[in-house]
This record gives structure tokens, C-alpha cells and sequence, in this order.
């Protein structure tokens, strides 16, 4: 380590010997490093060109939703992860555009009950007002969104209702699951139905066949069977106001006119690669790790594109997937990629002067990592809450940690391995005659011992040769880089392993 001095002429000496250093490797690498970096961005640029035709309901919905139009978004087969991801999105680019309603156009016979209530949850946070037009079935876990959206239409033959629950192979829960069950759920329709001005007993007796609706002196629903409703029960008035159904409409236009819409009517349309994000969400904490370890490999190992090529499509497909998944927009990977180049200046220019540029540059990078992870709406504050974080935080944190725990394995076990010192060194030796003739012996050949002073001979790194003696041998550095002709001295052996550090100036 060198010692700074009140004249600062050491300082100034070491900085000019750093910049001595880095443009030798940048003379004698530079075209390996144009290969790598082609070989890193083509992936990248690859996937997100890719994510623009897989993408197009997402990619044209703030072009095609002006402010005041009324959006239709359909809900049609079984109700799953994957609608949810379309619904999100939909709902975020209908409220960031201005529309003035969304309609869902709504056929299913239900699904899975907790896609159902994600759905819900989703459906209570719009700002604007929602309606939703049965056409022709709102069956189980569709009768539970519908009563998420504040008014309802139904087509002339139509029904809603009938939402218990059964297990996937359509026998019935077992007595004390069932009881639970609906427990929970009846408690979670009757909220979502008062919120949205719905009678909450109607809503429940759709789950729970013993429960009895009356509406004053009326008995609406006996007990003993579940509670389903054909559109003209619907829409029965009662004490001036309808059972449920604000109305019964033949089509999306005549719902329009009878509620009052006055909007140009724009339809938004799944783009089919749902499934995709909804497996890329869940394996995010995976792909982190991919893209984590990738780039250490990368950087480890200069010579060998495969890692950074691994790491370019991990991060590629987890912002490509919380994009598909309504999570993220293109922002987020704008932001991943200032934090990328300030880590590279920070490492081409600045590696042995300050931390600023890379320090910055990590922390744009998990940042952008973070926010592309948290679900947040239109008209939310800037800042995430506390349960916003939850799941991103606890995505990242594993990935961090496992990422860590790998690269420690790799950082002991690694410079062992032929394959490392292959790629190393091929890439830290200039090509010429330089080297011929010289004696290379591998460290277990020599007598090399902690203090041993040598001298490099190809830029280390962090790995290279060095001479001691008249011998030519395999080093490694912590992770500095050290020009050629540099003083060096051996910090420790381990095998074939022999770590070294620049000869300390006093």
C-alpha cells in the first residue's frame, strides 16, 4: 500500500502509474473487450426488440386510450394468475391514460379463488368508475369479481352466482376446510360488496348456501342452496332500488347509452403472453441470481462471453416480465442501464482513484431491480408503503443473499479450476515471442512462501504470470489489476493457487 507524503509527489506517482496501467490493458485488450461488451448487448437488445412485437396491447395502450374514453376489457374463460396480469395492466394504462370508465365484458364459469382475490383487490384500487357487463356468465369466483366493480349490466340470458368452493378435482372441501373457507371469503365478498353500494347478504348467500337474504319483510333466498340470479331477478326493483343488476343490455353500446357514457368506446385485448409473466414474476428471485452471478463470471473471467451473455437475458427476461405483468415500464430498465455504465466507468477509468461511479451505479441498479418489482397504481404516493415493499424486499433479498453465498464458493474454489485459469490467461497474455523460452512452472514446482518478491510479466487481471527467479508462474490478484514489469509480492499459496498484491512503496 503506498503511504501518502506531505508533498503528494507518491500520490501523483501512483496515479500515473494506474493510468500506465490501464492504457496498456485497454491497448493490448481492446479488442476483446469490443467483443465481449458486442457479445453482452446483443442479447439484451435481442430480447427487449423482441418484447416490442410479443408485447403490442401493452406497448400501444397509452397511444390508443385518450383522456374521457371508456375502456373495454374482457374476462372471458377461467379465472387465473394470468388474467390477473392482463387486468393489471390494463387498469394501469386505462387510469395513466385519463379514461373516463372500464367496462369488463365478462364469460366465465370462475377459477381459482385466489387469482379471485387478487383480482379483487386490484378491481377496489381503480380511481374511475367500473362496470361490468355479463355476457353471458359470471359463475363462482366471475359472480366475486363482479360485485369488486360498481355497477352492473347483464345480457338478456345471463346469470351470476353460485361461488362455493370446491377442491380442483371438483369434489367439496372437507367439513372443517369448507367452514373456513367460507368463513374468510364470505367476510371478503360482504367488504368488496359495500364498497362498491352491492348488498353484502346477497353477496354472501352466492358462497354460503346457509345463509337466508331478506329484504325487509321479503324473503329474497331461502336457506339450504347457493344463490344464483338470472338478469331479469337481477334487476328487480325492491324498495326503489334493483336487487343488483343496474340494468340488462344487448351489447357493450347499449350499455353505454343507458349508463351515460359518453366516451369513444376502445377495446384492450390480452396479448397472450400472460403465462409468461406470471412464471417470470414468481421465478424472479431465480432470475436475479442468474443475472448476478453471470455478470461476477463475466467479470472474473474476461475471456469467457457465456456468463455475460447468461446475465444480459436474466435481467432481460425479468424486466421483460414484470413489464408483461403491468409491474414495470421501460423506465425501470432506462434506470438499470445509467446504473450499468456508471459501474463500467467506474471500473475502465476510476478503478484505483474513487468509488463515486460504482457506488451510484449499484445503487441505481438494485433500485431499478426493486421498483420493478412493486405493484404500484395510478394516483398512489411516489413513495411505496411498507406492504408495497414487502414482497419486492423479500424477492431481492434472497437473491442477494444466495448470491453471495455462490460467489464466495466460486471466489475459493474457482481460480482452481483449468477452465478459469484457461480463459484468464489466454486473455492476459499479449500475443508475440515474449514469453518464449521462459521456464513455466506452476506454484507447487517452486518454493514460493509468503514475502517472496517477483515481478509481473503479463497483466494480472486479476490473473496472469509472473516471474520469481528465473520461473514463470500462474498468479492471481484480490481483484486489483497490476500492469507489467509491476513489483509483486506473495501473499499466500493454496495448491496451485498463489495469490499476489503490488510490492508495498515506503
Amino acid at each position: 500500500m503506498e503511504l501518502p507524503q506531505a508533498d503528494g509527489k507518491l500520490i501523483r506517482a501512483g496515479r500515473i502509474e494506474n493510468m500506465k496501467m490501464l492504457l496498456s490493458i485497454l491497448e493490448i485488450n481492446s479488442g476483446t473487450i469490443r467483443r465481449s461488451s458486442l457479445q453482452v448487448a446483443l442479447p439484451v437488445v435481442t430480447i427487449f426488440a423482441a418484447a416490442s412485437f410479443i408485447a403490442p396491447a401493452t406497448s400501444q395502450a397509452r397511444d390508443v386510450i385518450h383522456k374521457g374514453d371508456v375502456v373495454v376489457v374482457p374476462l372471458r374463460g377461467e379465472v387465473s394468475p394470468s388474467l390477473l396480469m392482463f387486468l393489471r395492466r390494463a387498469e394501469k394504462a386505462a387510469e395513466g391514460s385519463g379514461a373516463s370508465a372500464m367496462i369488463f365484458e365478462m364469460d366465465t364459469y370462475g377459477g381459482r379463488l385466489d387469482a379471485a382475490a387478487d383480482i379483487v383487490n386490484a378491481l377496489n384500487r381503480i380511481t374511475i368508475p367500473t362496470y361490468t357487463f355479463i355476457n353471458s356468465n359470471a359463475g363462482s369466483a366471475g359472480a366475486i369479481i363482479a360485485l369488486a366493480t360498481q355497477h352492473i349490466y347483464m345480457a338478456p340470458v345471463s346469470a351470476i352466482g353460485a361461488a362455493a368452493p370446491i377442491l380442483p378435482t371438483g369434489e367439496d372441501l372437507p367439513p372443517t376446510a369448507r367452514e373456513k373457507t367460507i368463513s374468510y371469503w364470505s367476510a371478503l365478498i360482504r367488504s368488496s360488496a359495500a364498497r362498491n353500494a352491492h348488498n353484502p347478504d346477497i353477496g354472501e348467500a352466492f358462497m354460503n348456501k346457509d345463509k337466508e337474504v331478506k329484504i325487509g319483510d321479503r324473503l329474497i333466498h331461502p336457506k339450504g342452496t347457493l344463490l344464483t340470479l338470472n338478469a331479469q331477478e337481477a334487476i328487480e326493483r325492491i324498495n326503489g332500488k334493483p336487487l343488483l343488476a343496474d340494468g340488462i343490455a344487448d351489447s357493450i353500446v347499449d350499455l353505454t347509452q343507458k349508463a351515460g357514457l359518453k366516451g369513444e368506446i376502445v377495446s384492450l385485448n390480452p396479448s397472450g403472453f400472460e403465462h409468461l409473466a406470471f412464471w417470470i414474476t414468481t421465478l424472479a428471485p431465480l432470475l436475479l441470481l442468474g443475472g448476478i452471478i453471470g455478470a461476477y463470471l463475466e467479470f472474473k473471467i474476461p475471456g469467457a462471453s457465456l456468463p455475460g451473455i447468461i446475465s444480459a437475458i436474466c435481467f432481460a427476461l425479468f424486466f421483460l416480465g414484470h413489464y408483461l405483468a403491468g409491474l414495470a415500464g421501460w423506465e425501470v430498465v432506462a434506470l438499470f442501464a445509467v446504473g450499468m455504465v456508471l459501474v463500467l466507468i467506474e471500473i475502465l477509468f476510476f478503478a484505483h482513484s474513487t468509488i463515486v461511479f460504482g457506488v451510484v451505479g449499484v445503487f441505481l441498479m438494485l433500485a431499478s431491480l426493486l421498483w420493478a418489482m412493486i405493484d404500484r397504481y395510478p394516483g398512489e404516493t411516489f413513495f411505496p408503503k411498507g406492504r408495497m415493499l414487502a414482497v419486492p424486499l423479500l424477492n431481492l433479498f434472497i437473491a442477494i443473499v444466495a448470491a453471495v453465498l455462490v460467489i464466495a464458493i466460486l471466489a475459493r474454489f474457482l481460480p482452481r479450476t483449468s477452465l478459469y485459469r484457461r480463459f484468464a490467461l489466454m486473455t492476459s497474455n499479449p500475443r508475440g515471442p515474449s514469453l518464449a523460452g521462459a521456464p513455466h512452472k506452476f506454484a507447487t514446482a517452486l518454493s514460493l512462501t509468503p514475502g517472496t518478491q517477483g515481478t509481473a510479466i503479463t497483466i494480472l487481471r486479476p490473473s496472469g504470470k509472473a516471474r520469481f527467479a528465473d520461473h514463470v508462474v500462474d498468479v492471481v490478484t484480490e481483484g486489483e489489476f497490476i500492469a507489467p514489469q509491476t513489483p509483486i509480492t506473495v501473499m499466500q499459496t493454496d495448491g496451485m493457487r498463489v495469490v499476489v498484491k503490488r510490492t508495498t512503496q515506503v
